[in-house]
């Protein structure tokens, strides 16, 4: 059976990454207080995620955007994705935020998101180098 990652394109998975870390980052930069309230997530965490997620999405489409991507480079982007996946999960189990229904919700979904995107990323073929 074929490995699912290998028909995947290196620039259209990190084209994705950018384009979701750059909607949920104005997503929560833009309605912090209101969805802190409803998910029961304290709202300088949402808005200081939104932020980081706006300066992500800029690097991962600059990425994107390089006629070849250094390993290390994918790398520190796959990297930072499962990180932020594992800290998604940690932080209520660590009891630094205490999330209602809709919270757990939201953080297991975007971890779970997060976390196939890293492993689709880490598995991708670069495209080659355009002369």
């Amino acid at each position: 059976m074929r490995d699912p990652t290998s028909r995947l394109s290196l620039r259209a998975l990190l084209g994705l990454d950018a384009l979701s870390c750059a909607a949920m980052g104005a997503a929560l930069l833009a309605a912090a207080v209101p969805l802190g309230r409803w998910m029961a997530l304290p709202p300088a965490l949402l808005s200081g995620a939104g932020l980081a997620l706006l300066l992500i999405a800029a690097f991962v489409a600059w990425l994107a955007c390089r006629p070849s991507v250094p390993r290390w480079r994918l790398s520190l982007v796959v990297a930072g994705n499962g990180l932020w996946a594992m800290a998604s999960v940690l932080l209520p189990i660590l009891g630094l935020v205490s999330p209602n229904l809709p919270g757990w919700l939201f953080l297991l979904g975007q971890a779970g998101a997060v976390a196939l995107l890293a492993w689709l990323e880490a598995g991708a073929r670069p495209a080659p180098a355009v002369a």
